[in-house]
């Protein structure tokens, strides 16, 4: 297991702090059927210490995703009739992304022409730093250029299979994924976390792999988690790089205190947020 002294360390938090010290952070996901995602990374982003967390989620959803934990905020966009954000939604999020320091999208966003245009308009236009996971990959994937013009600081969370269409090469090898990623990731300026057994953590500069993690963790929500995690991170001013490298080991290390609690078969997406206060206890004063 990747030693805590590894990583790096959250600082101790002055006396006199506010929660707007520690990030305004905004997550952009949900859709019908699919709302316990973006509501899994919002938690996620609390627990992991961010101060302040909205959620921007398709209205026929919003009290399901507000149902889940009191100490967010939810906003509602507007929704196609499947549910889904809609190209209508861009007038709201251009008022709410302006607010917040950090940004996160994906989580059960789904898929349609509107988000793909929705997410490449985030992509390229909002300065802030922003995680881009799940549905937000495989928006960004639809477009050869996809990934090619990030406005601002980028952290990307694929899993194989989305990487794969990130870069436009569904049958490349498992064992040439981490060449292409660090390629990536250098290329465009990037930070590419790439999800699997011993997750890499690169951004064409440096590379490595965490050891925290157990196959307890493939269950769904896992990921979402994940985003939540490296959002909050960024938002308490951690650098991409050291806010993904961080997060993916106190994301692994929730999993094996899960684990050795709950074993592996017994565990859920949830537990891993129920366990990361454990985690945090190795990288904080």
């Amino acid at each position: 297991m990747t030693a805590a002294e590894d990583v790096p360390r959250l600082p101790e938090r002055p006396a006199q702090s506010h929660k707007g010290d520690y990030g305004r952070v905004l997550l952009i996901g949900g859709a019908r059927g699919m709302a316990g995602a973006i509501a899994l990374a919002g938690m996620a982003t609390l627990r992991a210490g961010a101060g302040l967390v909205t959620l921007a989620v398709p209205d026929p959803c919003l009290e399901t995703v507000a149902g889940f934990e009191p100490a967010y905020m939810t906003v509602p966009v507007p929704a196609d009739a499947n549910g889904r954000m809609d190209a209508a939604a861009r007038p709201v999020l251009e008022q709410l992304t302006p607010r917040a320091t950090v940004l996160a999208c994906g989580p059960g966003l789904g898929r349609s022409a509107s988000l793909t245009g929705l997410v490449r308009w985030l992509y390229e236009s909002v300065a802030q730093p922003m995680v881009v996971d799940a549905d937000a990959l495989n928006g960004l994937a639809t477009h050869a250029d996809g990934v090619t013009r990030p406005g601002g600081l980028r952290v990307l969370t694929p899993h194989p299979g989305e990487f794969r269409r990130l870069v436009g090469a569904p049958d490349l090898p498992r064992d040439r994924l981490a060449e292409r990623a660090v390629g990536v990731a250098a290329e465009h300026q990037i930070v590419i976390v790439l999800k699997g057994n011993r997750t890499l953590v690169t951004d064409g500069r440096r590379t490595v792999r965490n050891a925290t993690g157990n196959p307890g963790m493939a269950t769904g929500g896992s990921g979402d988690v994940l985003t939540g995690v490296i959002a909050a991170l960024l938002g308490q001013g951690l650098a991409p790089w050291e806010a993904a490298r961080l997060g993916v080991y106190l994301h692994g290390s929730a999993g094996d205190f899960a684990a050795r609690q709950l074993t592996q078969h017994g565990m859920i997406a949830r537990d891993l947020i129920r366990f990361l206060p454990e985690a945090l206890r190795g990288v904080t004063p």
